[in-house]
């Protein structure tokens, strides 16, 4: 499956922004997916997943109240909806998808978007 992350920007702290992930290739409902985000000279860290019927959903701590994963398996897209936004909340965001629910660790997802650059500024 090919996955086509968008929605990046420039936001000052406390604003929103909406990732989209278009998924192509294969079924995209056989797949569970996520969001994952890398700040400069950090590892790449879980955001958010959710199953591939959008039944469940997973967050990481210091995202939960904050942002919204969803997903529309008719069009073949997964969203990340970020609000209340901090200055350390800044980094290259990543869509990717896996075969196994409820994943939190990058090693174990096999599809990758490219990633798209959020700055929020303070």
């Amino acid at each position: 499956v090919q996955l086509q992350a968008s929605g990046g920007g420039l936001v000052q702290a406390g604003g929103s922004l909406r990732f989209s992930c278009a998924a192509s290739g294969r079924t995209f409902d056989n797949y569970n997916a996520g969001w994952f985000r890398q700040a400069p000279g950090k590892e790449r860290e879980f955001v958010a997943a959710i199953s591939w019927s959008g039944g469940s959903t997973y967050y990481a701590d210091s995202v939960k109240g904050r942002f919204t994963i969803s997903r529309n398996n008719a069009k073949n897209m997964v969203y990340l909806q970020m609000n209340s936004l901090k200055p350390e909340d800044t980094a290259v965001y990543y869509c990717a998808a896996t075969t196994i629910v409820g994943l939190t660790t990058p090693d174990e997802y096999d599809y990758w978007g490219q990633g798209t650059q959020v700055t929020v500024s303070s």
